[in-house]
């Protein structure tokens, strides 16, 4: 007899194990399939491990730095193998966090991989054998994986994937970063900050091509001034690799194509989706190229069949995978028979952005050049970090501060932010765009003195040729 349920989660990473919380509070009996380490990817070898290392370089970038604070820090050095397993107990702690968090909301977990069998059945083979659970409805949040180079195979130990990056088997002395997406960048500033010569690759005419044209320029003149080869309009042809390094043709932006010797290469070139032997095919899922299609509630075009996360179309962000856990989870209460639910459509407008190089890189909603493209008239303000005091204190004065609106209505359509702590700042915004603020709402709100979220007020205030401090 397959042990039932209301509903069964593939899949135990941002999105999969808070749509399963979020389900249980709502009264659902739900079970969890995990093939590997609950938490997922994001948990245990993204974001939070990532972080872990980025504070390290953060705090040995600083101490470099100290006499700037009238301090002494003589003879400092890294240890790579103690940054790598400060790492490593972060990401285990929360691991154990989210293991815990099962048992609080009686969510049975089955460790093993999970196939959809139709008619609610998922068929889970692990160490124990083989398992046939069954539901009312199954939601996919299987994830992604880092995409590969068909010259490129990562082998994790001269060519490297994000996850090979957070162990590294020894220090890169010469690093190749291939795409310079969130992901890549972020690595390059962790190994430039920790003492490799690194160099980014970006096919695109720019790095973080995603983020406003002001931002990326921003952001490459500071990556070069610290060291950083940043190589743009140029793509890599081919990697050779030996006991000795790693070999790659690099063509630039010119047109002409050279050699030249690294010790490692990181592959950040995107993801792709978990999707493949999980039983979508079969049961008749529509899916392009992997990337499975829902509604904005996560409802796939098969009955009882929901997906969320990287699985589906992005941002692939591990928030955006939550708050889409949250909203399919009320939707399924609904469903079956949940009055008090009441859940809203996603709103990819409202997803923030996050790099956590040096500096930090935050944003949301349209940027400059898409929001002329829509059709926009706009008012743009722009404040730089070396008019606030805090940050001219903290000696954190590089950055700036751009908001978006609509000329004709005062709708703040987009936020973007180069500088300290401005993953923590953009948050304001974002929640200014979901409660649907205009730039008087923003202009009349109290901002606390001395802070970095003063920039944000002046921002706003500069869009209207009333900023005050400058």
């Amino acid at each position: 007899m397959a042990d039932q349920y209301d509903l069964i989660v593939l899949g135990s990473g941002p999105g999969g194990y808070v749509a399963a919380i979020r389900a249980a509070q709502l009264g659902l009996k739900v079970g969890i399939v995990e093939r590997e380490l609950l938490g997922g990817i994001c948990l245990n070898w993204g974001c939070i491990p990532t972080k872990a290392l980025l504070r390290s370089a953060e705090v040995f970038t600083q101490m470099k730095h100290a006499a700037a604070y009238g301090l002494a820090a003589d003879n400092i050095r890294a240890d790579i193998d103690a940054v790598v397993k400060r790492s490593r107990g972060v990401a285990k702690q929360l691991n154990q966090g989210v293991t815990h968090l099962m048992r609080k909301n009686k969510i049975t977990v089955h460790m093993g991989n999970g196939v959809l069998k139709g008619g609610g059945k998922v068929e889970v083979t692990g160490d124990k054998g083989t398992e046939v659970l069954s539901a009312k409805h199954v939601i996919v949040a299987t994830g992604a994986r880092a995409r590969d180079l068909p010259f490129a195979k990562a082998d994790g130990e001269r060519i490297w994937t994000y996850r090979h990056a957070m162990v590294p088997p020894a220090m890169p002395t010469k690093l190749l970063v291939i795409g310079s997406g969130a992901i890549g960048i972020e690595f390059a500033s962790f190994y430039n900050d920790m003492g490799a010569d690194v160099t980014v690759v970006e096919m695109m005419d720019r790095i973080v091509p995603v983020e406003d044209a002001d931002v990326s320029a921003f952001l490459e003149k500071s990556l070069t001034k610290q060291g950083i080869k940043i190589l743009t309009g140029a793509g890599v042809e081919s990697i050779t690799t030996s006991a000795a390094g790693v070999k790659a043709k690099i063509k630039g932006k010119d047109g002409a194509a050279a050699e030249h010797d690294f010790s490692h290469v990181i592959v950040a070139v995107g993801i792709v989706p978990n999707t493949e032997n999980i039983g979508l095919e079969a049961l008749g899922v529509a899916a392009e190229r992997g990337i499975v299609a829902i509604d904005g509630y996560g409802r796939t075009n098969v009955s009882g069949v929901w997906a969320i996360g990287d699985v589906t179309p992005g941002p692939w962000l591990a928030h955006k995978a939550s708050h889409e856990g949250v909203i399919a989870a009320e939707a399924i209460a609904q469903a079956l028979g949940n009055t008090e639910v009441h859940p809203h459509a996603m709103d990819r407008l409202n997803i923030p952005g996050c790099t956590y190089c040096h500096p930090q890189v935050a944003s949301v909603g349209l940027t400059e050049a898409k929001a002329k493209e829509a059709g926009y008239e706009l008012k743009v303000g722009t404040f730089p970090f070396i008019g606030n005091g805090k940050a001219i204190a903290l000696g954190e004065a590089e950055g700036f501060i751009k908001t978006v609106f609509d000329a004709a209505t005062g709708e703040l359509l987009g936020a973007h932010m180069i500088g300290a702590e401005v993953t923590e700042l953009i948050q304001g915004y974002v929640v200014g765009k979901t409660l649907e603020t205009t730039e008087a709402e923003l202009m009349h709100t109290v901002f606390a003195h001395p802070t970095l979220s003063e920039m944000m007020h002046e921002s706003v205030l500069a869009a209207y040729g009333r900023a005050i401090h400058i």
